[in-house]
């Protein structure tokens, strides 16, 4: 269970703290929705506790952008269900990309996501969360230390595969990706608002296996804007490079947007 999102409640104590004014919308709604429609959480004393731990991590969510920033860095925050195509995205469009990347890669137990990434030449920084659910912004702030950010154009953060958690810490990224795969079946968007609500792109991926079930993408388009009715939607297929093509021009008109 996650030591401190809510599952059960633990403090973090950290080495250093950083004092900033930076907050970023997406996650602090999140938390905010969180922390008043989760029914576990229904004493006050439980709420400070994670209010505090949260404006801890969005303290350092802001040094993290901040630092991204001084080194012209885009930070992407990729997140989904397990098995929804992260790695393999990175993996495949590595090969198509006009843009340098590397990857702080989040995982539970073992570096196998972190091993692929590297195999491909890409700068993979393994971070193990052990019992913890999701990546926060301390995390990440670690694995930035050894992340060639002067050599890079682009940052993905990939964060643990889960629907709820990772919504309701910043990272300290700018942009945040939410892949939803067609095998995971038509109700994941409408289950998991908090998540879709965060999201500047969602992807639905593994669009060549549409044909062997039943998945409207069009209703789940449509119930991935009513949540945010601006959200940009890309149907993705490892096997069609238009397709990742469109990933990587979404990105790189993201980029060009903060120079």
């Amino acid at each position: 269970m996650c030591q401190d999102c809510g599952c059960s409640i633990t403090d973090h104590h950290h080495d250093h703290e950083h004092s900033h004014e930076h907050s970023h919308s997406h996650n602090h709604q999140a938390a905010h929705e969180t922390l008043h429609h989760n029914p576990q959480l229904n004493d006050s004393k439980t709420i400070s506790v994670i209010k505090k731990i949260l404006d801890k991590n969005d303290q350092e969510a802001a040094h993290n952008r901040a630092h991204f920033d001084n080194h012209k860095v885009l930070g992407i925050n990729l997140m989904s269900s397990p098995g929804s195509g992260k790695t393999t995205l990175l993996e495949h469009i590595i090969d198509i990309a006009d843009f340098k990347f590397g990857v702080v890669e989040g995982d539970l137990e073992t570096s196998k996501d972190a091993d692929r990434l590297k195999e491909k030449g890409i700068k993979a920084i393994q971070i193990q969360t052990g019992s913890a659910c999701h990546l926060d912004a301390f995390m990440v702030h670690k694995g930035l230390h050894d992340m060639p950010l002067d050599d890079l154009d682009v940052c993905f953060v990939e964060n643990v595969g889960n629907l709820v958690c990772p919504a309701s810490y910043d990272v300290g990224t700018h942009l945040n990706i939410v892949l939803v795969s067609v095998p995971e079946g038509e109700d994941k968007i409408i289950k998991y608002p908090v998540m879709f609500r965060c999201a500047d792109l969602i992807l639905i991926t593994k669009t060549d296996l549409l044909p062997y079930f039943e998945y409207d993408v069009e209703k789940e388009k449509n119930e991935a804007r009513k949540l945010k009715p601006n959200v940009d939607i890309l149907e993705v297929s490892t096997k069609d490079e238009k397709s990742l093509q469109a990933v990587v021009d979404w990105i790189n008109f993201k980029r060009k947007l903060r120079q």
